[in-house]
């Protein structure tokens, strides 16, 4: 898979561009829907890398695609079902081929809906500390990579590209989005998140964390948008070479971190903000390739040329 291929950043003239994200390029479709092109970049510790990983963006759409499809009948989701290249000019449907969604748009709920089943990074360090975990209480005597008594939801306030999400309480989700809509977005992230580990774990496959987003239609009902379970927004841990107490290997980004945080700038650690290090084609090459283990174990399926 060369870095010729890539796609750093879309380019469309067809629409009107939204907005860039980490991950993807929003443009609007008149003005109830969005097409959602998936680039190649990735980010890490929040800022967004100079080299893109050749082909995410298009294994990341088909994953999303395929859990969309085992999610169903939980909650509503924001997919159209009508293909993408059917938005753009002929010129410009190669660009997106494979990597977009054209999904209805939505009111987005400014809330990180994270879910954990398993006490890792940031929740480890938490716990070591005060035994919970984003204030909800946790047992005595857990690991490094314990599985929890049963998961929990632990949201996050959505931070602009560049930012941190700062981990919130429930009662301040209930601040931010309402009651109503709270309980529902902590509700069918649990159901979410409880049978796609199940599902995973049947595949070898172990979910540690994940996160999920939503918005509001037009009638004020709750979306599930933006994608699912992907090794972009969730830890994936190979259930063969799980071990309690250290970190098991990862088919997420977690191998780009660890690089990272050893990783120097004019001679001196990197401090994980702006401009990031040059990723060397060792690490662009097997990050790309952690992302295909993940496809090919969940799905059985290869990444669609």
């Amino acid at each position: 898979m060369s870095s010729s291929s890539a796609l750093l950043t879309s380019q469309l003239s067809s629409l009107p561009l939204i907005a860039r994200g980490k991950v993807r390029d929003n443009y609007a479709v008149g003005n109830d829907r969005i097409l959602m092109v998936a680039s190649d970049r990735i980010s890490a510790f929040d800022v967004i890398m100079g080299q893109p990983i050749p082909g995410k963006g298009r294994l990341l759409t088909q994953m999303a695609l395929w859990w969309f499809e085992q999610l169903k009948g939980i909650c509503p989701n924001h997919l159209t079902g009508i293909d993408p290249a059917s938005v753009v000019s002929a010129s410009e449907a190669e660009q997106i081929r494979g990597r977009s969604m054209l999904v209805r748009r939505l009111r987005p709920i400014a809330v990180e809906a994270v879910v954990r089943g398993y006490l890792a990074g940031s929740g480890w360090q938490e716990y070591r500390q005060s035994q919970s975990v984003c204030g909800v209480p946790l047992p005595a005597g857990l690991q490094n990579a314990s599985k929890l008594p049963r998961p929990i939801y632990t949201p996050a306030a959505k931070a602009a590209v560049g930012e941190h999400d700062e981990n919130i309480s429930y009662e301040r989700t209930v601040e931010i989005a309402g009651p109503s809509v709270a309980a529902q977005i902590r509700d069918f992230s649990l159901a979410l998140y409880t049978r796609a580990a199940a599902l995973a774990l049947q595949k070898g496959i172990i979910i540690a964390d994940t996160k999920f987003e939503f918005g509001l239609d037009e009638t004020g009902q709750v979306v599930l948008m933006d994608e699912v379970l992907t090794p972009d927004s969730s830890r994936y841990w190979p259930a063969a070479e799980y071990r309690e107490g250290i970190n098991p290997p990862s088919y997420d980004k977690q191998y780009l971190r660890d690089w990272l945080e050893t990783a120097q700038v004019d001679g001196r650690p990197w401090p994980k903000r702006a401009p990031a290090p040059e990723l060397p084609a060792e690490v662009i090459a097997n990050t790309a390739a952690r992302y295909r283990e993940a496809l090919k174990a969940l799905t059985g399926q290869e990444l669609a040329e």
